[in-house]
């Protein structure tokens, strides 16, 4: 049983920088932190204030189901978290807790008699008022048949399940600390740019000032328009704060790793140069960052009417489809999968690049890839609404079609590596 939560616990942990276990529950002989993967593992006190790059995960093993006031409990410890730690709690299910309280009364189970069981929807709301966001939930539906590899096949199976995966004996809940960032910190502008050449005067013209230092980098992909030069003519009457570079691969995906890269701030933006997605919205996603909203902030297109020809009707069915499954796949409150305009720390951008080397490399556009592993690293994502805008200047460079099955496939992908438990 262990060895499968500690599979679940590892998915985030792997990416951290460490794991800390405060105090064990009695009875708690330590093998879930020693079976964890982790850079670095301890036990004891801690203190993870003043982390702005680091990610401190804390465990607590049954610890919930030991407290009568949760909510003081988690008030105490966010005294000694930054915005980047996270707190990874193993509770029992509190639909089984009359076969807890038996297992230990026959002596089943070592320790002492658990007190607190509580659901999903109630911890939600305790964590609220102490200071939290609940950002991710797993239940490790575990299957002790190991005849014939049966076992790992229906660990992997059952939390493809609606209802079933709900009667899991454990889940694994992952909080995070709302706290505001004190600063402005910095943020790279990332502008993937092909055949744009009339819209990027207008982008920079229209790029609002955040309150903070701030650097645009072009990163220009085999133009044929005279965007290139037109890069380089803006890029010179202001080089301190603009930076071009060409691709050498193909894509949007890799011109925005180029930019990634290439990016000196603390915060990285992308922001697409057709202007469908106005310049100034950017001061919306910078806030929600800064004000601890969320750690992965996500531009939804499909809220407001788009303006004229925006977006194809089946493009938007297209949309509407992988953002619902998305949604469902990785318990995440997007409502928009496909929005080129995304912002993460580029502290955490490096952690995802970890993840993709594992998971593989397949996502035309780089939207999944940022997706999948915000959601299963506990970072917070949240929306903000866009009015999207039609182009005044050149054409697209989706391939719907064929673009389409590709995110298809890395959506089925998902199912069985994300949902099911198997992520790297």
């Amino acid at each position: 049983m262990y060895s499968v939560i500690a599979a679940e616990v590892s998915a985030i942990t792997r990416h951290y920088d460490r794991v800390v276990q405060p105090a064990r529950q009695e009875g708690d002989s330590g093998q879930l932190l020693a079976l964890i993967e982790a850079p670095e593992k301890s036990e004891g006190d801690f203190d993870a204030r003043g982390e702005r790059e680091r990610r401190t995960a804390v465990l607590l093993n049954g610890t919930f189901n030991y407290e009568t006031d949760i909510q003081g409990f988690l008030q105490r410890m966010k005294d000694k978290l930054s915005r980047t730690s996270r707190v990874i709690a193993v509770m029992y299910n509190p639909y089984y807790a009359l076969l807890y309280r038996a297992a230990h009364a026959i002596g089943l189970k070592a320790g002492a008699d658990p007190t607190t069981f509580v659901t999903y929807a109630a911890l939600r709301n305790i964590a609220r008022l102490a200071g939290f966001e609940l950002v991710r939930l797993r239940t490790s539906v575990y299957c002790p048949f190991r005849l014939f590899g049966l076992g790992d096949l229906v660990n992997a199976t059952l939390p493809l399940i609606p209802l079933i995966r709900h009667l899991s004996f454990v889940s694994v809940v992952v909080l995070r600390p709302v706290i505001e960032e004190e600063t402005r910190p910095s943020i790279s502008i990332l502008v993937p740019a092909r055949n744009e050449r009339g819209n990027i005067a207008s982008l920079l013209e229209r790029l609002p000032d955040l309150g903070a230092k701030s650097e645009v980098l072009f990163i220009e992909g085999h133009s044929t328009d005279g965007t290139w030069e037109e890069i380089q003519r803006v890029a010179a009457a202001d080089p301190e704060r603009i930076r071009a570079f060409q691709q050498t691969g193909k894509g949007k995906n890799d011109a925005v790793r180029l930019g990634i890269a290439k990016a000196t701030c603390e915060l990285v933006v992308i922001l697409d140069a057709d202007l469908s997605v106005p310049p100034e919205l950017l001061v919306p996603f910078y806030e929600a960052w800064r004000c601890g909203l969320a750690d992965f902030v996500n531009g939804s297109r499909l809220i407001y009417p788009m303006e004229g020809e925006a977006m194809r009707f089946l493009n938007k069915l297209g949309n509407a489809f992988f953002a619902k499954t998305l949604r469902i796949l990785l318990d995440i409150p997007i409502t928009d999968s496909l929005c080129g305009t995304k912002l993460v720390a580029r502290h955490d951008l490096a952690r995802i690049a970890q993840w993709r080397e594992r998971f593989g490399d397949f996502d035309p556009f780089g939207d999944f890839e940022l997706l999948y592993p915000a959601a299963i690293l506990a970072l917070g994502t949240i929306d903000v609404p866009i009015r999207y805008r039609a182009r005044t200047y050149g054409a697209t460079n989706i391939h719907r079609f064929r673009d389409g099955l590709r995110l298809l496939r890395m959506t089925a992908v998902a199912l069985f590596r994300v949902k099911s438990g198997r992520t790297p």
